[in-house]
């Protein structure tokens, strides 16, 4: 059990929140019961998500993709309102962290994806700590990592290929970050992997020369969570499940 001052506090610590400038608040968003024992996690706090951490009996609620982004309407109403009711109805407490559980070089949604597709050498190479790159532990034709991809994310990604290389050097975001595609190819990656495609991507993809892989933003975004809701509970004694709610995209 612990406190949820001691909890949030330990979260921004860890992830060293306050240093982003970010699209959301990070941190505690919703304020339920002061202590914490059942803990439950997940990618985006969706209706779905915490209709099932009610039920689970969780007095706090850990996400990725929580609420109050910039830019969306300030007003209560409608589906928000009706998710922030259901949370203050049962006094679940919503913990959010967006940038800063991307970039964290141990828990981080980054350094997970890359560690589970079997990278070696994986480090930040650019914005901010939010582009990532690595080698694969042996060369791969561009379908045989789509495949690789496919079986770790448990989704099959979409391949649009950059010619006929192999992939040797490996850069890649969660999330929706196909704008990087081409700092990725500044940087001489033979491939780059991000949870979604636009338009335009593929033109790049080809003209540039470099596979690309859209591996699902929430399938590439599970793990980071997962990681730091390992840690609170190891750390707290807490109750610990994570909640997967599938999404396609």
């Amino acid at each position: 059990m612990v406190d949820l001052k001691t909890l949030v506090d330990y979260c921004g610590q860890r992830l060293d929140a306050d240093a982003f400038e970010d699209y959301c608040p990070n941190g505690l968003q919703v304020q339920g019961r002061d202590e914490v024992t059942h803990l439950v996690t997940g990618v985006t706090a969706s209706l779905a998500l915490v209709q099932a951490a009610v039920q689970a009996g969780a007095d706090a609620l850990l996400v990725h993709h929580g609420y109050f982004w910039k830019n969306e309407p300030a007003p209560i109403v409608g589906m928000k309102g009706e998710r922030i009711r259901l949370l203050l109805q049962h006094q679940v407490s919503l913990l959010a962290y967006h940038l800063p559980l991307d970039a964290h070089t141990e828990l981080g949604n980054n350094i997970r994806l890359g560690e589970l597709i079997g990278c070696r050498s994986c480090a930040p190479v650019g914005a901010g700590g939010l582009l990532w790159g690595g080698e694969l532990q042996a060369p791969a034709s561009a379908s045989e990592l789509a495949h690789g991809l496919g079986q770790a994310l448990d989704r099959e990604p979409l391949l649009v290929a950059g010619g006929e290389h192999p992939v040797r050097r490996l850069a890649w975001c969660t999330g929706g970050a196909q704008g990087m595609i081409e700092q990725a190819a500044d940087l001489g990656f033979d491939a780059y992997i991000t949870g979604e495609v636009s338009e335009s991507t593929v033109h790049v993809a080809r003209e540039r020369g470099i596979h690309f892989y859209a591996a699902g933003h929430h399938a590439t975004e599970r793990y980071g969570v997962q990681a730091l809701g390992g840690e609170l509970a190891a750390r707290f004694d807490l109750q610990h499940h994570f909640i997967d709610i599938p999404n396609p995209v």
